[in-house]
């Protein structure tokens, strides 16, 4: 006979502690901290570098100084990297002080952005003269962001006319950005190993290359970075998925859980008493998965997984409702509705916070199919247990 239950027990949440801890260990996490002003690119080159295009990234950070915040992706439970955002610069009170005593040990690779026609740069150089000063051995990479803003309306130049020097420019290189480039360059001339143009637009921004730069700087920072932790980011889709897949096998023995039960409240020999106890097992079944998940599950979130599921439990489980009439035919295919409902409902949901996790925010057909698929599994599950009990 299966048995859900097996799933359950101590045992299986210090297996996934093991094997988490020992596939972080292996996998040495570079820190990056990114130093600009808001508006300079920090959060495009975190989407870039991690391709997690829609990741809420914003959400993501968490406080940790007075003036800085840290991103860890694909979250704080399984990292593959840490992100350092410094604020506040510009402000009267800002200094460098409490970042360094925060920081200064555990950052592998400063990355300053500044947009290319910015030269009110003072605020940004100061403190950077503080971080080189504490550890000159610390590498440090100048991104120079938002070059379109120097050839307003036109295109990124073709063919890319940037190579891996910084000095000197290419003639090739559109005069007015050439300026400003330039006088970039000067302004932070001995606080930097090496500098990057790069412009990283969304789509709908209208240019050919959104990503114009991005490959110039994946391989700067690798190149900088420590040789050991150059793999991690090589590999950081390899390793955000192997701990993906180590989260979703804790979901297991949860989403069976609450399959089961909603499977014995729908069994009950009277019509339409067991409805509201469904659909409560079903709610408390993605906040406890969200909770695992360590993702954030607000109204606005449950009512848009659940109009694309369909929104429709309550009457589909309606229609088994009238099925109890006829004794332990309808009692049967009722449990066997809702066991199914309550399995698909539970592993899109997981599905669902997997995949913000990895920074994609899935659409409701997405939902849709993965819901169908998962419906059609559950079915057979249900079907396969039955067939085992009665062997």
């Amino acid at each position: 006979m299966w048995n859900p239950w097996k799933f359950f027990g101590p045992e299986r949440k210090d297996e996934f502690l093991r094997r988490r801890s020992e596939l972080l260990a292996n996998a040495p996490i570079p820190c990056l901290w990114l130093l600009g002003k808001t508006g300079s690119g920090k959060t495009s080159i975190i989407r870039y570098l991690t391709g997690a295009p829609d990741a809420e990234i914003g959400r993501g950070f968490r406080p940790e100084t007075r003036h800085s915040r840290i991103y860890s992706f694909p979250d704080a439970v399984v990292p593959v990297a840490h992100f350092l955002d410094t604020r506040g610069l510009g402000e009267a009170d800002y200094d460098a002080t409490e970042d360094l005593a925060e920081f200064d040990a555990r950052t592998h690779l400063v990355i300053v952005t500044v947009r290319a026609t910015d030269h009110a740069t003072e605020e940004i150089i100061k403190p950077l003269k503080q971080i080189r000063k504490a550890n000159a051995e610390r590498p440090v990479l100048l991104a120079v962001s938002c070059l379109h803003d120097a050839y307003p309306g036109q295109q990124h130049p073709n063919p890319d006319p940037f190579d891996a020097s910084d000095r000197p420019l290419p003639a090739t290189v559109p005069e007015d950005l050439q300026r400003s480039l330039k006088a970039q360059y000067e302004r932070f001339d001995g606080l930097f190993d090496r500098a990057v143009p790069l412009d990283l637009t969304p789509p709908s921004d209208g240019f050919e290359v959104p990503d114009f730069g991005g490959a110039r700087l994946k391989a700067g920072v690798i190149d900088l970075l420590p040789k050991a932790y150059r793999q991690t980011l090589l590999q950081m889709e390899q390793l955000r998925d192997a701990l993906l897949e180590i989260q979703q096998e804790r979901s297991l023995p949860i989403i069976l859980a609450h399959s089961v039960l909603a499977a014995s409240a729908a069994a009950v020999p009277v019509p339409w008493i067991d409805l509201p106890v469904v659909m409560a097992i079903q709610s408390h079944l993605a906040h406890r998965l969200a909770r695992v998940n360590q993702q954030h599950l607000d109204a606005a979130v449950l009512a848009h997984v659940t109009v694309a599921m369909g929104g429709r439990l309550a009457v589909r489980m309606g229609l088994r409702e009238l099925l109890k009439f006829i004794p332990w035919v309808g009692m049967a295919a009722n449990a066997a509705a809702a066991f199914a409902f309550m399995y698909a409902s539970g592993w899109v949901w997981n599905w669902y916070f997997l995949e913000v996790r990895k920074g994609h925010v899935p659409d409701a057909s997405e939902l849709r199919q993965v819901y169908q698929e998962q419906l059609r599994k559950g079915v057979t599950l249900w079907k396969t247990t039955m067939a085992e009990t009665h062997a």
